[in-house]
């Protein structure tokens, strides 16, 4: 889980209304703050039952992010296989920003990526600097980063985050990975996730690099503590709610 920040956030340091911050450099050597905080923190249990199981983590004030934020997350497995839904509640006396993600690793079954057929149907991308923070956007027709039909990643490098995606009636995006002419796997998110980084673990430790995909639904593009893009601003008291999961496709 990626909070209160998905992804990367330069320099660590951003400013919100008038309140610096300062997050330790987890990226050195591209000088960025990654991933937010909440995944170096323990999580307690809160509820269980056969199918399902509450988490909770609260978030207290740091240099980093000096807010105090309630987290709750419940995995629920059912036959349509797993849903996730995050609910974030402000418990400062301030308006906090806020922005979240998740960071399942998806695989089609065989040896590398390279033979699964992806399918991304996004409209955008980001255009991302050496540092891996957005630059500007660019639309993905007619380019390599293009899966908006599916198509085999082949040696297609991905660490992308892309956006403006194509949803259905119930307002749901999909990414679905699998081996051509066999079921695939669905990662889907609501509208409350408006971006999804795929990620094709190039950079990962061998044996694992580039045998598996990260689908990354973000409610925020990356450095949004910094841009604003999309950044949630959530007031005194008030909750934020998201869902996502896996499934056949």
């Amino acid at each position: 889980m990626l909070a209160p920040w998905p992804n990367r956030l330069g320099d660590g340091r951003y400013d919100f209304d008038g309140t610096p911050a300062q997050a330790a450099l987890d990226e050195p050597v591209r000088r960025n703050a990654i991933h937010g905080l909440v995944r170096w923190m323990p999580w307690r249990m809160l509820s269980r039952g056969q199918n399902v199981v509450l988490m909770g983590c609260v978030l207290h004030p740091q240099p980093g992010y000096p807010w105090r934020v309630d987290m709750q997350v419940e995995y629920r497995l059912g036959r349509a296989g797993l849903s996730v839904t995050a609910t974030a509640t402000n418990e400062s006396d301030r308006p906090a920003p806020f922005g979240i993600g998740f960071h399942p690793y998806v695989t089609a079954g065989t040896p590398t990526i390279d033979t699964a057929r992806l399918r991304v149907d996004a409209r955008q991308r980001l255009v991302t600097d050496a540092r891996g923070l957005p630059t500007g956007s660019a639309p993905v027709v007619g380019t390599e980063f293009d899966f908006s039909s599916g198509r085999l990643i082949g040696a297609t490098r991905l660490d992308t985050a892309f956006f403006d995606l194509i949803r259905d009636d119930h307002g749901i995006a999909r990414v679905d990975l699998g081996q051509p002419g066999a079921a695939s796997t669905s990662v889907w998110m609501d509208e409350r996730f408006p971006y999804v980084m795929v990620y094709s673990a190039d950079t990962a430790e061998r044996p694992r690099r580039r045998t598996s995909i990260a689908v990354e639904p973000m409610s925020c593009p990356p450095d949004a503590l910094r841009s604003g893009t999309d950044l949630v601003r959530l007031e005194p008291g008030a909750s934020w709610s998201g869902r996502w999961g896996i499934s056949p496709a």
